[in-house]
């Protein structure tokens, strides 16, 4: 574990994975992660999208690994009241719900603030805190389909089909959003927490996964934004998803494997051409930076029969040696673990939960030097940790009991 966050407390409101994508990435730096669940079901993530045993969903033990469960009841004044010591604990606050949820349960952030003015409080929902949509609660691809970045059209047999997304330097693409909105928040979050250490400021983040969806896809919002203003195209792809590009395009190779060739700068194509004793397919002296060699139908097929000469790992290290934009394009992530540089990466995590079993987890992407990737703690059961972390805060044994008698914990 990074411990980048060692010592920061962060008690997360939310159920699926708007919400548990936050945590986990707060959790993924070290921070100590408490999820606040409402009885009687807590967060049903546990109990849908399959079972690797009962109440352990694949996705309940990927983002809420790290955390501890404490079921709280906000209904009731009790609750409410052993809710307050627990933040008294607390450096952020992780509200996952829709539109203003917290704040009709009375522990929103005016509330939360008015007790503890230095608290980092993110609301990361689908659609965000303000807005006509702020109030409508988002699944699945809800935000990916705000942002344009799942374009559906009418077939012929009078259903509605994924249609390509619009391709070149138009399209939407950013990735999926409630994993996408995660990273976009936590960094919000760590920026927050510097600034309070500067100056003891508390903070409020509104952090939108269709927003981020956008943001995340740059490339595709500015060029279709800004479509008309382009007056020189030249240096521009021909066409759309790397379309008839033929140096820039993904080829079979000889193993029947994929790779995705980027030869459109003049040095990378000049590099290939000779790793491979083609110094005929050169060409003239570029006169631009990158040439995409849109529309050159016979290249691009004379390129594949180069590819079919060679396996995958032998175009990889013609790569390596030769100073050449290419690499390896799977078709599923069940390939992933066996790429030697994936596996050098160590980006997959073997674990033992100590219900679910062996279990993957997919690590943290960043490496920090000094230290290795850790699950701090296996996806909790609910409640699981109530009585651990309430006395942490200062609850006493028979607190504990009374407050179970008012239904107000579990």
């Amino acid at each position: 574990m990074s411990g980048l966050l060692d010592g920061i407390r962060v008690i997360e409101s939310a159920m699926l994975f708007n919400g548990d994508r936050l945590g986990v990435l707060l959790g993924d730096l070290g921070a100590d992660v408490v999820k606040v669940e409402a009885p009687p079901v807590g967060d049903y993530l546990r109990d849908f999208l399959g079972q690797i045993v009962p109440h352990h969903s694949p996705a309940h033990l990927e983002v809420n690994k790290h955390k501890r469960s404490v079921v709280i009841n906000l209904r009731v004044e009790a609750g409410r009241e052993v809710f307050w010591k627990l933040l008294a604990t607390a450096d952020v606050f992780v509200d996952g719900n829709a539109g203003d949820a917290m704040e009709r349960l009375g522990v929103g952030y005016e509330q939360q603030r008015a007790r503890k003015p230095d608290i980092v409080y993110c609301q990361y929902s689908g659609y965000g805190s303000y807005g006509p949509y702020a109030s409508i609660p988002t699944h699945g691809q809800m935000m990916n389909a705000l942002a344009a970045d799942t374009p559906y059209d009418m077939g012929p047999d009078g259903k509605m089909h994924a249609s390509p997304r619009l391709g070149g330097m138009q399209g939407i693409n950013g990735g999926e959003g409630t994993a996408t909105g995660a990273i976009y928040a936590a960094y919000a979050v760590a920026a927050a927490l510097l600034r309070r250490e500067r100056t003891g400021a508390g903070a409020y983040i509104d952090v939108a996964a269709s927003d981020a969806v956008v943001a995340n896809s740059w490339i595709g919002a500015t060029y279709s934004l800004n479509d008309a203003r382009i007056a020189d195209r030249s240096t521009m792809p021909v066409t759309g998803d790397q379309g008839d590009g033929a140096k820039y395009q993904f080829y079979e190779t000889k193993d029947r494997k994929v790779i995705l060739f980027c030869g459109i700068e003049p040095k990378f194509w000049k590099n290939f051409c000779a790793a491979v004793g083609r110094d005929d397919l050169v060409g003239a002296e570029a006169t631009a930076p990158v040439d995409f060699a849109g529309g050159q139908a016979e290249l691009r097929q004379e390129l594949q029969r180069i590819f079919h000469t060679r396996d995958l790992a032998d175009w990889v290290q013609v790569a390596i040696d030769h100073d050449i934009a290419m690499g390896p394009a799977y078709r599923t992530a069940a390939e992933l673990p066996d790429d030697p540089h994936v596996a050098a990466r160590g980006l997959f995590h073997p674990a033992q939960h100590p219900i679910a079993g062996p279990y993957t987890h997919v690590g943290f992407p960043a490496r920090i030097a000094g230290s290795t990737y850790e699950v701090q703690r296996g996806a909790p059961t609910l409640g699981q940790h109530t009585d651990e972390v309430l006395t942490a805060a200062g609850v006493s044994t028979a607190e504990l009991a009374a407050l179970r008698e008012a239904r107000a914990i579990t």
